[in-house]
């Protein structure tokens, strides 16, 4: 998979540092234009919640045994003072991200990112400015970790995902002062998508 040696009993149980060698190798597959955004989201769904080696074979078999791919940094930090931050389109989202901003807004918008983990922690340090984060369809965040000073925290989205969900769930933490955090889904008005 993704290069490594596959053990010759599709039977044997995967670790999850190799699932997400497979998941990298999804990764690499839909940013290569080899596979759809909605391809890779049913793919990736079935990756996560595979237990052997068999399981997976499916989701990868018409893809090119490439070169290991390089799956996306566990950690990433952004910072910004007295400006913007703003992630939007395909970028791949870390395992954990954390975001420091005085007087600036951010906005995460993870509508077309790709997420390779089932669970991602953002931690905030943001004062007097606003935060907003997208979600995917059917992801779910918790906020209940935030700290407000002077401040609102809001939460337009399910807190826990449902039994058997495969979609990512964002755990978001630290604080924020004299600013807003507004966590939701895509909003719609006739042909317009933000």
């Amino acid at each position: 998979m993704s290069g490594d040696v596959v053990p010759s009993r599709p039977e044997v149980r995967i670790s999850d540092a190799e699932r997400e060698s497979v998941v990298a190798r999804l990764n690499t597959a839909v940013a290569e234009g080899r596979l759809t955004l909605p391809e890779f989201e049913e793919r990736i769904g079935g990756v996560l919640s595979a237990r052997t080696y068999g399981e997976t074979e499916p989701f990868v078999a018409d893809l090119p045994a490439a070169a290991p791919a390089v799956a996306p940094a566990d950690v990433v930090e952004l910072r910004g003072h007295a400006g913007n931050i703003e992630r939007t389109g395909r970028w791949a989202v870390p395992r954990r991200l954390v975001v420091r901003s005085k007087a600036g807004s951010v906005k995460l918008d993870l509508r077309h990112a790709v997420i390779s983990h089932r669970t991602v922690e953002i931690e905030l340090a943001t004062q007097a400015g606003s935060t907003t984060i997208v979600l995917p369809p059917e992801a779910t965040a918790n906020i209940d970790a935030v700290t407000t000073t002077a401040g609102t925290a809001t939460i337009k989205v399910p807190s826990m995902p449902e039994p058997g969900s495969t979609a990512p769930h964002i755990v978001i933490t630290g604080s924020t002062a004299a600013g807003t955090l507004l966590v939701r889904y895509e909003r719609r008005f006739w042909r317009w998508r933000w």
